[in-house]
């Protein structure tokens, strides 16, 4: 195999679906910090790997693929294609790729405001009349898999899956943030230390949020 890089610093949670991937696949990799404090992304040759100028990108010897949920599609069938993580079956392919559309059109719109507001902003600066809005509406979004993780074990039965991965990275930072309040939600709390069991999540997504 060719050799795998992955542009993108490790405390943004589309790079650590990325990397928490890589690990579930046993693949090897480096990793180059782009983005936010550590620039790059708006570098002439960044551009030209990934012209939507955010992170991660994935460079395969002459190949580049940007977007996060694309990329872990990509490693699956590239280098694991019998991976239970992302089935072949239609109809279980589908399901996961659901939950993989879900979380960017849905999960990530309300995590953004959120996330933001009590991890990277300093806290003289916070409405915390505004982040509690922004976190009620947050809430209404995880009730869906709180109630999905009511009667199987992982997002898709009883199998680990890309929709684990790529929701799980952000249901850390939901009940990972201080500061708001949040309903209980023991299904999710409940899958989310089961996640926190695996190696991947443990060295990629489980570190202090920054």
């Amino acid at each position: 195999m060719s050799k795998l890089t992955i542009w993108g610093r490790a405390n943004s949670v589309n790079v650590q679906k990325v990397l928490w991937c890589l690990a579930e696949l046993d693949l090897p990799f480096e990793r180059i910090d782009a983005g936010m404090q550590y620039g790059v992304t708006q570098e002439t040759h960044y551009l030209a790997m990934n012209p939507n100028a955010r992170v991660p990108t994935l460079v395969d010897g002459d190949y580049a693929l940007w977007e996060s949920n694309s990329i872990m599609r990509y490693l699956c069938m590239a280098y694991r294609p019998d991976t239970p993580l992302y089935p072949a079956e239609p109809k279980r392919r589908a399901a996961v790729e659901r939950w993989l559309d879900w979380t960017l059109s849905t999960v990530q719109p309300v995590d953004r405001p959120v996330f933001w507001a009590m991890v990277r902003t300093p806290p003289e600066q916070r409405d915390m009349a505004v982040v509690q809005r922004d976190a009620d509406a947050a809430a209404q979004v995880w009730r869906i898999a709180e109630h999905h993780l009511s009667t199987r074990r992982y997002m898709e039965g009883d199998s680990f899956s890309l929709a684990d991965i790529a929701i799980g990275a952000y249901a850390r930072r939901w009940l990972g943030v201080e500061g708001i309040t949040r309903p209980q939600q023991p299904h999710l709390a409940r899958w989310l230390a089961l996640l926190g069991e695996r190696k991947g999540f443990a060295t990629h997504v489980a570190p202090p949020m920054s």
